[in-house]
């Protein structure tokens, strides 16, 4: 990073939130002079053992690494990853449809244990010595015009004031930053949930459920991909974790006939259940009905906002600003993303605090919209079309493309995962590409074979006349 060591000497700077993105933005913001104090309503995960919110494995990928290179924290991180390189679709016959990322196979986004991480960075953090950490502090008030929060010692019970130059909240989507700016007049919220919810089940190691170890160097399953079972508007994912487990996440409505009130609370039909829908998985998961009845059902909501600043003195970053739904594994990768913006930002205006929210703010926001929209539409895709033949043939033309005119074409999925360019030129160059493989698909013959001799040459020459037009 430049020498910037004194743009915020003799500020301190309040963080709201010691999660993902309060940790990281703690590390950009100590080396540039100032006092960090960061304020967290849980305990010091690291004297307790982990106890967080209900959260899904994490996906990290292109932005998210770019974040944490900006504080030289990405090799510490990526150390106790692992790559996962395809999905791997299972029917219901459990028949297995492998489909790669990226026609580039070094492309790959990284399965993280969400606690693991944010351990990292809140010992990061801890390492500068600007940076204090208080935990158990509940924050009440925010005083934009101090600016000033008020927080409660939930060990103690005392109440305290805390004054600062800048308060940013990083306190997730129910921020108490945010609400204190919803309360305050001209806001603009919204809050939508999906009408699914989630649950998260265990895989354990290969030995412990009967899978010869040797098959996946002691996995249960394929390790570097991320497993899907699609069933049409409710779904299971698996994601690989260091220690030969995957974690497993049900996203299934919260109504209707494959929903989490179709299955009864007994063990025995809660095994029926997943025999009917996920047959290849339950000879996997021998604490199946355990799990299922132990852990909660977690909501799903995107939330929108503006504005993000307050006054030039408030901000917010992450979930706080733009919490969305999981389905492009984005949310952690944007909060990051967010984190650097900002940072940047700062250093660009020369430790003018109201300058910088402004631009930060002005940059970030239209991003935000766009990963939401398209984490939302990831989701359909997911759980209804994966599967799909139809999806599976426009997916090889996309892979043939791709191929074919590297650097010229490049899919949504690979510029939003596998590069930092900004979300709305993803989003309009993924739609531009997908009018042109509906084009192909329409031009070659009806029920084409893409294993066919010269399918491939009809795609490329296809696609050079639809991308030269």
């Amino acid at each position: 990073m430049p020498n910037h060591t004194s743009i915020l000497k003799d500020k301190t700077i309040l963080i709201a939130g010691a999660g993902l993105a309060g940790s990281l933005l703690a590390c950009y913001f100590a080396p540039l002079g100032c006092r960090v104090l960061v304020l967290e309503r849980r305990g010091d995960p690291r004297a307790k053992g982990f106890v967080g919110g209900r959260s899904i494995n994490l996906a990290l990928s292109a932005r998210g690494i770019d974040g944490l290179e900006g504080v030289g924290l990405a090799d510490r991180v990526l150390a106790g990853a692992i790559p996962m390189r395809k999905r791997v679709m299972h029917s219901t016959s459990g028949e297995l449809t492998d489909q790669p990322y990226s026609a580039n196979p070094e492309d790959a986004i990284n399965s993280v244990s969400r606690s693991g991480l944010n351990l990292t960075l809140l010992e990061a953090a801890d390492e500068h010595p600007g940076v204090e950490i208080r935990f158990n502090q509940r924050v009440l008030e925010c005083d934009f015009d101090a600016p000033s929060v008020t927080t409660l010692d939930e060990a103690s019970g005392q109440q305290s004031v805390e004054r600062a130059d800048l308060v940013i909240g990083a306190d997730g989507a129910f921020s108490a930053i945010r609400m204190a700016m919803q309360v305050s007049g001209r806001f603009n919220f919204s809050q939508d949930y999906l009408e699914h919810g989630y649950k998260e089940l265990m895989i354990p190691p290969a030995a412990d459920c009967g899978v010869d170890p040797d098959l996946h160097d002691g996995f249960a399953l394929e390790p570097n991909a991320l497993h899907i079972w699609p069933r049409g508007g409710s779904m299971m994912i698996a994601l690989p974790n260091l220690d030969k487990t995957f974690t497993c996440t049900l996203f299934w409505p919260y109504q209707g006939e494959h929903a989490f009130d179709a299955v009864s609370e007994s063990k025995k039909d809660i095994r029926a259940f997943f025999e009917r829908h996920y047959p290849d998985a339950v000879p996997l998961m021998p604490t199946l009905a355990d799990d299922y009845l132990a852990n909660p059902i977690g909501s799903l909501v995107t939330v929108r906002c503006w504005p993000w600043q307050r006054g030039g003195k408030v901000a917010l970053v992450g979930d706080a600003a733009h919490a969305i739904v999981p389905f492009y594994g984005q949310g952690m990768n944007a909060a990051f993303e967010d984190c650097r913006v900002l940072h940047r930002c700062i250093v660009e205006q020369d430790g003018d605090i109201p300058a910088a929210l402004d631009e930060y703010q002005r940059l970030r926001k239209p991003e935000a919209e766009a990963i939401a929209d398209m984490a939302l539409e990831n989701f359909v895709e997911m759980r209804d079309k994966v599967g799909r033949p139809e999806f599976l043939y426009r997916k090889k033309i996309e892979q043939t493309l791709h191929k074919a005119f590297p650097g010229k074409v490049e899919p949504q999925y690979n510029l939003v995962s596998f590069s930092t360019v900004p979300y709305t030129r993803a989003q309009q160059r993924g739609r531009d590409l997908a009018g042109v493989i509906e084009t192909i698909a329409e031009q070659l013959p009806a029920n084409g074979n893409s294993d066919e001799p010269g399918w491939s040459e009809a795609v490329r020459r296809l696609g050079k006349d639809l991308l030269d037009a």
